[in-house]
């Protein structure tokens, strides 16, 4: 860490100094070194660092399920939540390979998972948070009470309190939840916000005839909500959200408050994002994008939001691939940052000093 005595406008001229000294051509590293000022400033260090990295995958169902709005019955949610915990998920690979801890949230799903008890593969752990059995229908009635959205906040800041005094300074976050797209469809819509025909996307590989279910059903639950439009985030994670969701939401808010880096994956993660930034701005200041996925609502949203993700690869999993996919490049920005030369402790000549 440096002085106190440093204020931010100080502390990003001498970071700035210190990338445009490295051994390399003022600018060569491109967005790598933006990742790496911009973890300077949330670190308060002209070393930062990348300590226990974490990937956090909040898991709940979703009343809207019922609907036919997913190719995949409602089922899949807690299926797949086993096969995070046996080891065998896209996130398992991708988390293993970046150095990763797991961790996986019963948020609110709606099948049971008391049999499940470790040890799990990888030493992933699995925190039972569930706060219902899944959302209710918000064709009908709001997705959650008032008193279940502040639960749900709270204990997903305190799942991310916890690995912080673990010493964690990294989250590649992520979600699972069937009908979880249609509800971020919706938040986005009120939060951004974005007309409900450009937000509504195939999610996880809905057809022609399946898209145009989904897009008549959200338009109609869109039409009761009557409130402001930026909605206030908590009544619209009230309206539409999910457990999993406003679980993100608070993660998200608390991993900020200690200035740890957030990376942001996919549409959900981004609709639970947008919700976070509403009630708390500065949470910019940790955010990392890691992704744009192919749900074509997401690029509308990261641009709102005047951000570039790291990586465009046409993804559309969820449960936090990109996130871990993409965390190896912000350890790479920490690295550069605080272990390769200078032109001075090299020797090596700078532009200024040849021909």
């Amino acid at each position: 860490m440096i002085s106190s005595r440093l204020n931010q406008d100080e502390l990003r001229t001498a970071l700035q100094r210190k990338i445009d000294r490295k051994t390399k051509p003022p600018g060569a590293l491109g967005q790598l070194e933006k990742i790496a000022l911009q973890l300077g400033l949330l670190q308060n260090s002209l070393a930062p660092e990348i300590r226990n990295p974490q990937a956090i995958i909040f898991a709940g169902d979703h009343g809207i399920s019922r609907e036919g709005v997913s190719p995949y019955p409602a089922e899949v949610t807690g299926q797949m939540v086993r096969n995070f915990l046996s080891g065998g998920a896209a996130i398992n690979v991708f988390a293993r390979r970046a150095g990763l801890e797991l961790t996986v949230v019963d948020a609110g799903v709606a099948s049971e998972l008391d049999d499940l008890e470790p040890p799990f593969p990888d030493d992933a752990h699995f925190v039972r948070a569930r706060l219902g059995a899944g959302s209710r229908n918000f064709l009908e009635t709001d997705a959650l009470t008032r008193d279940e959205v502040e639960r749900a906040l709270e204990t997903g800041a305190q799942i991310v309190r916890a690995a912080l005094a673990r010493g964690a300074n990294l989250f590649a976050l992520g979600e699972m939840g069937i009908g979880n797209t249609s509800s971020a469809a919706l938040l986005v819509s009120v939060l951004a916000p974005i007309d409900i025909e450009a937000a509504v996307g195939r999610g996880a590989g809905l057809d022609d005839a399946g898209l145009e279910r989904k897009l008549r059903l959200l338009k109609l639950a869109r039409a009761r909500y009557a409130g402001p439009v930026p909605a206030a985030p908590a009544a619209a994670l009230a309206q539409f959200g999910g457990f999993e969701i406003v679980m993100l939401c608070g993660a998200m808010l608390a991993a900020a408050a200690g200035r740890a880096a957030i990376l942001v994956d996919g549409f959900i993660c981004t609709a639970a994002y947008l919700a976070a930034w509403r009630m708390n701005p500065g949470i910019a200041s940790a955010a990392f994008f890691a992704h744009c996925s192919a749900e074509e609502a997401h690029a509308a949203v990261l641009k709102l939001l005047g951000v570039r993700p790291l990586l465009d690869l046409d993804l559309r999993l969820g449960e936090g691939s990109g996130a871990a996919l993409a965390a190896p490049i912000l350890c790479a920005a920490a690295d550069f940052l605080r272990d390769m030369a200078s032109f001075e402790s090299a020797g090596v000549s700078d532009r200024s000093e040849g021909a």
